[in-house]
């Protein structure tokens, strides 16, 4: 996993400068000289794991954590606006189960993420011990569905602004869980003017499946690592039935609409 030392990723001016410089070349300050791919999704939807696989299949850069390239090369990116981008993959998650990686990653921590960060945002929120995820969820929630932690839009607006799209390619984390290699070569033939060579997805898939990443298997959890369970469906073991009422207050209908049942 390639990623900068930790002390350079916390710079204020690196961060501001990708960022800008990232979203110039998604709306399309490269174009024609760069042919991009864009994985676009709400944070804690797989697009990482994603991104690695599918840049791999396509034969192009993935540059990660570090400022983008001017060629062509696979973007991963959280935007809301859809305005100029093109080669758009979303990937979609369960809300739920989205808040769940979310709150480890902000709350909790990782090994890439610097640990005064998530002490800085546990205090801001009120929460004084973490790791009471059950306790702590329904105030996350709602610090989550009103973009007052983590992105400056909701997870509802995100849905509601690129569900059905005609001019996406649109994937499930439940459904790379369910049949990887399969997922896999249906997004790399969308996207290639050539059909991939299973073999090779074959390989990628194994090279990049959690297993051979994290040295666990599906649901081992590890808190603290960025690869933490790698699983669908454990917001059950998270949600109180307050935490249950919350989401369903702010996103309930959203959940439906994009064929989540309850």
């Amino acid at each position: 996993m390639q990623l900068l030392p930790i002390e350079r990723r916390n710079s204020r001016w690196w961060h501001l400068l990708n960022a800008t410089t990232r979203l110039a070349i998604l709306r399309g300050a490269t174009r024609p000289f760069a042919d991009n791919v864009v994985v676009n999704e709400y944070p804690k939807s797989g697009g990482s794991w994603l991104s690695q696989m599918l840049a791999e299949a396509l034969d192009i850069p993935y540059p990660r954590n570090r400022l983008p390239m001017i060629g062509t090369c696979l973007m991963q990116c959280h935007v809301l606006n859809p305005m100029g981008m093109k080669n758009v993959v979303i990937i979609w998650r369960d809300g739920r189960d989205i808040a769940v990686s979310f709150y480890h990653h902000l709350l909790i921590g990782h090994e890439f993420k610097a640990s005064h960060q998530s002490k800085d945002t546990a205090k801001r929120l009120g929460i004084s011990d973490p790791r009471d995820i059950m306790e702590n969820m329904p105030k996350f929630l709602e610090a989550m569905m009103t973009a007052k932690v983590g992105t400056s839009f909701t997870w509802p607006q995100f849905v509601n602004t690129w569900n059905k799209r005609k001019d996406v390619v649109e994937t499930r984390y439940e459904d790379l869980l369910a049949d990887t290699k399969g997922e896999l070569e249906r997004l790399t033939n969308r996207l290639s003017k050539h059909n991939v060579d299973q073999t090779k997805i074959s390989r990628i898939v194994d090279k990049y499946s959690f297993t051979a990443q994290s040295g666990r298997k599906h649901g081992e959890e590890r808190k603290g690592s960025f690869l933490r369970k790698g699983i669908s469906g454990d917001w059950k073991n998270c949600f109180s039935i307050e935490s249950i009422q919350i989401f369903d207050h702010y996103a309930g209908e959203t959940l439906r609409n994009l064929g989540y049942g309850n």
